[in-house]
């Protein structure tokens, strides 16, 4: 009989890089701290049961069960070979560009890991076709960071190298007020990709300097890395708007994360809504840290 077990996948947040990743060019992305999916399974010899807690553990409720039947017909399991109670308790909301559903992907795959079904040098490979059911084409780089737990300069199908910064930057993310569905925002840049190619290509090349910009800012100390940091930001920022991936609320709260002091600002993810991230010269407010999430 199968043992207890228990992990923890974080939520992500990508500083630069987005959709050009997807082509092959680099991305830096990191884990938020505050941000988890935690699961803890009980063995048991009846049929498996889920437990679900958190703020958004009841909207998991119908993604257990199509990733996990995912899961079982990639190793050609049947169900009533899990046994026992899964318990899962998520503060990362569903849909909102957090990571909600790699964290989701990499822990299942953790736990049919421990119960002997997956080697864990195929985790990443595995977590990642799971979560192809959201993204339709997963690049991996929200697998990569829920997997790692640290801060990552990824690139699709090659290195996967650590990054710690030299400073603390002061940012943080936050609500645009207008969910992004992922999948509409990558097929956005796709059809400005096959209307004018050396437009996108010009883009992703735009986000490659981005990242490279960024990567160097944060190897600095912050004297001399914070200047280069906001070029960073601001330079994919712009990658945005060319993909006319800012339009209704996202650009309003941007607007009014730099009224409020913000330094630099660009969407998260994917774009089209869902969340974005600011940079600050000090910290903000305690009106506006409400609206905040640090990083």
């Amino acid at each position: 009989m199968s043992t207890s077990f228990q992990c923890t996948a974080y939520g992500k947040w990508i500083l630069v890089g987005e959709h050009a990743v997807i082509r092959g060019y680099p991305s830096l992305v990191f884990p938020i701290p505050s941000r988890t999916l935690e699961l803890k399974y009980t063995p048991g010899e009846a049929a498996l049961v889920l437990d679900l807690h958190g703020n958004h553990g009841q909207e998991l409720q119908l993604l257990v069960w199509g990733v996990l039947e995912k899961a079982l017909q990639l190793k050609n399991l049947n169900r009533q070979q899990l046994t026992g109670t899964l318990h899962l308790d998520s503060s990362l909301p569903v849909g909102a560009g957090m990571g909600a559903s790699a964290a989701l992907c990499v822990a299942l795959t953790r736990w049919l890991g421990h119960l002997g079904h997956v080697q864990q040098s195929e985790y990443f490979e595995f977590a990642r076709t799971l979560e192809d059911i959201f993204h339709g084409e997963s690049s991996g780089i929200d697998i990569a960071v829920a997997l790692s737990g640290e801060g990552l300069r990824f690139v699709r199908n090659g290195e996967r190298k650590q990054i710690t910064p030299k400073w603390k930057p002061r940012w943080y993310i936050s609500y645009s007020g207008q969910r992004g569905v992922t999948v509409d925002a990558v097929n956005k840049v796709k059809d400005l990709l096959e209307k004018n190619p050396q437009l996108g290509q010009q883009i992703d090349l735009r986000m490659s300097r981005a990242v490279e910009l960024a990567e160097k800012a944060l190897s600095m100390d912050e004297s001399a890395g914070q200047g280069l940091l906001v070029e960073a930001i601001e330079m994919a920022g712009g990658c945005f708007e060319q993909w006319s991936l800012n339009e209704g609320a996202p650009t309003t709260h941007l607007q009014w994360l730099k009224s409020q002091g913000a330094i630099a600002v660009k969407p998260t993810g994917s774009g089209g809504g869902g969340y974005v991230l600011s940079l600050w010269q000090k910290e903000p407010s305690a009106e506006v840290l409400q609206h905040l999430i640090p990083c």
